[in-house]
């Protein structure tokens, strides 16, 4: 409910000469392309004078269109010189301007490709031969006299367009100047109150009360006696629509609605959930009956145009005064302390309750007199007298809750707000009533005004932050009647359910800034052509220097690049799924397409985004020579593992799967991506190492081809054993394995004759070489097995120990004493005699 059109001064003033500044620049940044432009080539004159036939019609009808913008110019600036103290006339009037500046921007651009065709054209032709020159054909003569003619024509309209751009700018920037004027006026008005306490203001609200009463018992009179169907039909539907409304909230959101007495300590997520929906629901059923009932008596032409200004706002204030009562309600929770939302004592919330339903609506009938004092033009003595008494009351209420005690400290006292709380109520309610005792209405019914409706309307955004943060917390969804049904429907985990409810809260307190924030500037004087000026502004064009983006750009293309990211894992999947696994390709193979085709899908979804968005990659040079400079120094070896990955894709010395040993590492490749290799190794262990490394230094691949591979178990036999015997036995056990191919033949090779042993070597292939392990374990029990059978040794090292013969000599010479020398009983103790 504001008083009138608030401004925000600097902002208007900056707003009007930023406009200049852009459409200076706009022009001139077009002049300059049309110099710059070169078109590729120009054909013949015949083909030259092709544009030339419907050169008319076209320039005529853009001459029209900006002598048009001139006449809609003058008839706007007239306009404003007499709607100065309307601001919402002003604001319309504003953005009609700003409207026609953006259609003679785009009609001086349309001549842009013409003009360029003209002066590429007159380059071709080039300029009269000098005296004693040959002569030029007259047919070109002609033509550089009519090109010529045509380019002063269209630079006479490029300057007259310029010209209405800059007056455009100059209105903007007076409009922005009336506007802060007529706000400054509104609230710096000083009045003498001496008139509102004459008694003749008595006599004064009598006859204006009798007044009023005439006007709606007439209306009342006459909508019964010829619109009573009309009526009956209005109230009917408006009814039925509330009805609707809030019987069906409350049958779906009943539990969310409801307060249960019995509940000692519910949730703090959901009392948020019971206030909001306790209050939207039944805010939401009173509005649309009061809106419904408007528009039905409004299309029936039930209303009178007096009645109908008086009965918008009170339908206004009545919704307001409401909402603030039901807020109110289920913030201090008068009745039922466990389900309040803010800790304080009943006694304090009770009183609270009622001072700022109080407050509402001394407010409202503050808002709905003066709508009655301007319907009915009555006396300034009266507005001024009514003003003054709504204002001082609203400014005593304020103050008393300022000296409300809602705490209690560690001995049981009544404990009053913090000071900063403190010190903002005491200031608005002074504030508001030192301004209407020393003349300033208008300040002091402003003030009062936005202590109801702009802390109402910051009250609902703190309790909406309040209830983001009690989603966002950590288990606190899953424990909510929505948590429950994700849990039932898709089994999502806690941690996928916190996530989730993270999500919900950043996309709830960016829903609440989107309406709060409109909402203040709305009360605080703002209009909608205001808001929505700066709302386009910004989704669709925010300059910084030079650079200019959108909003709804950079949102394009974000969008754009999220579905060609989905659309590349889609791609890849059935590439994989469907047609390579039919194909019966190699696993390697397959994660080798899979990877290329999803760093190009990506790749391009980022590219074609960045178009959507707007972005001239052109403008991307400083970055990319930046770039390149950073690559030169710091980022070489990213570069390089970047180059070596994707080098490893293409020619595929090795795939997933394969086992291989590279830089001391032997294990199964699991992953290649473009900047390093994931190997596993047989213990398990996860090594990654740089592309770098596997393209520079060597890399041995057991698996390159096929897993077809030789493996050896040496051994060694002692010398007392015929070496054909154990030739022909190690043979024998080879031939046992069914793992060892045929096809290269095993052979046992007698490799040597070491110190202590014949040493053997027994060598064959196997199929899959990863399988060695087990192979060789079973051939390893198999020799000592046989061996054993056949009495064969398996030679191992023997150590003794040679000591000096003097040594041994005094060793043996004592224990011969020791054996010698009889058994003495230990001193200190005797034997008694066996009784």
């Amino acid at each position: 409910m504001p008083v009138g059109g608030t401004r925000n001064i600097k902002g208007q003033d900056s707003q009007g000469c930023r406009l200049t500044v852009t459409r200076r620049f706009l022009f001139l940044a077009f002049l300059a392309l049309l110099g710059l432009a070169q078109p590729a080539m120009w054909a013949t004159p015949a083909a030259a004078q092709a544009p030339q036939a419907g050169r008319a019609g076209v320039d005529a009808k853009i001459e029209q269109q900006i002598a048009d913008f001139g006449v809609r110019i003058d008839s706007l600036a007239q306009q404003m010189r007499v709607a100065v103290e309307d601001d919402n006339r002003l604001v319309d009037i504003r953005n009609q301007l700003e409207t026609i500046g953006r259609e003679l921007l785009a009609a001086s651009v349309a001549l842009g490709p013409r003009l360029s065709e003209i002066n590429t054209r007159l380059e071709q032709i080039g300029p009269p031969p000098a005296e004693g020159q040959p002569q030029e054909p007259p047919g070109l003569a002609e033509e550089r006299t009519s090109l010529q003619q045509e380019k002063a024509a269209i630079n006479a309209l490029l300057g007259t367009a310029e010209n209405l751009s800059v007056r455009i700018s100059r209105l903007v920037e007076e409009i922005a100047e009336l506007r802060r004027e007529l706000f400054a006026s509104q609230l710096t008005r000083r009045y003498d109150i001496l008139t509102a306490l004459s008694p003749a203001v008595v006599s004064e609200a009598i006859a204006e009360l009798r007044d009023l009463y005439n006007r709606f018992h007439s209306w009342i009179q006459f909508s019964l006696r010829f619109k009573l169907n009309s009526v009956l039909f209005a109230t009917f539907f408006a009814l039925t629509a509330a009805a609707l409304l809030l019987i069906g909230g409350r049958r779906i959101f009943g539990r969310l609605i409801h307060r249960d007495p019995t509940t000692e300590d519910p949730p703090y997520i959901t009392r948020l959930s019971v206030a909001f929906w306790s209050t939207f629901l039944s805010s939401a059923a009173l509005c649309v009956f009061l809106i419904a009932t408007y528009f039905l008596l409004a299309y029936f032409n039930v209303m009178r145009p007096d009645v109908e200004e008086i009965l918008a706002t009170v339908f206004n204030v009545i919704a307001t005064v409401y909402f603030v009562n039901r807020l109110a309600r289920a913030t201090f929770s008068p009745r039922l302390p466990n389900w309040r939302l803010v800790a304080m004592e009943t006694p304090a919330a009770r009183t609270l309750f009622w001072l700022v339903w109080a407050t509402a609506i001394v407010t409202g009938f503050d808002f709905v007199l003066n709508r009655v004092n301007l319907v009915l033009a009555s006396p300034l003595s009266l507005t001024i007298a009514k003003s003054l008494l709504a204002t001082v009351l609203v400014g005593l209420l304020v103050v008393a809750i300022a000296t409300v005690k809602p705490y209690v400290d560690d001995e049981g006292r009544p404990k009053p707000w913090p000071a900063l709380v403190r010190f903002v109520f005491y200031t608005l309610g002074f504030s508001t009533i030192l301004a209407a005792v020393l003349g300033y209405i208008g300040l002091a019914r402003f003030i009062s005004q936005q202590i109801v409706v702009t802390g109402a309307i910051l009250a609902t955004m703190y309790l909406g932050h309040l209830s983001s943060r009690a989603i966002s917390d950590l288990g606190s969804l899953r424990h909510t009647r929505f948590g429950r049904w994700l849990d039932d429907r898709f089994s999502f985990d806690e941690s996928t359910e916190d996530q989730i409810g993270l999500a919900l809260s950043v996309v709830l307190h960016l829903v609440i800034l989107l309406i709060g924030v409109p909402l203040i500037l709305l009360q605080w004087g703002f209009q909608w052509g205001d808001i929505t000026t700066w709302a386009l502004r910004v989704v669709y064009e925010i300059r910084i220097g030079s650079v200019s983006f959108s909003l709804m750009g950079l949102a394009t293309g974000i969008l754009v690049f999220i579905l060609g990211y989905f659309a590349t894992r889609w791609f890849q999947g059935w590439l994989d799924g469907s047609v390579m696994t039919r194909g019966k390709v190699d696993a390697g193979v397959r994660n080798s397409i899979r990877t290329v085709i999803g760093y190009a899908g990506i790749a391009v979804a980022a590219l074609i985004g960045i178009s959507a968005a707007g972005i001239d990659l052109s403008n991307l040079a400083l970055v990319a020579g930046g770039l390149s400079l950073g690559i030169g120094f710091g980022l070489q070896n990213i570069v390089q593992n970047f180059v070596s990955g994707l080098i490893l894709l293409v020619e595929r010395p090795f795939k997933a799967g394969d086992w291989i040993v590279a830089g001391g590492v032997s294990g199964n490749v699991r992953r290649i991506s473009v900047r390093a290799t994931e190997i596993e190794t047989f213990q398990k262990q996860t090594v990654i190492l740089p592309n770098s490394t596997l393209i520079n230094d060597k890399v041995a691949n057991w698996t390159h081809r096929n897993k077809l591979g030789r493996t050896e178990v040496p051994i060694g036999a002692a010398y007392d054993a015929d070496p054909r015997k154990v030739h022909a036995l190690l043979t024998e056990i080879i031939d046992e394995q069914p793992a060892v191919l045929r096809n290269p033949a095993p052979h046992v090779q007698l490799v040597g004759f070491a110190d202590s042993s014949i040493n053997f070597e027994m060598r064959f292939f196997l199929a899959d070489i990863t399988a060695q392990l087990a192979v060789t374990n079973e051939i390893k029990f198999r020799i000592y097995e046989r061996f054993k059978e056949e009495g064969i040794g398996i030679p191992f090292p023997q150590r003794g120990v040679n000591l000096p013969q003097d040594m041994v000599d005094a060793v043996k010479q004592m224990a011969s004493a020791q054996a010698a020398e009889p058994s003495k009983p230990r001193a200190g103790r005797t034997r008694r005699p066996k009784s």
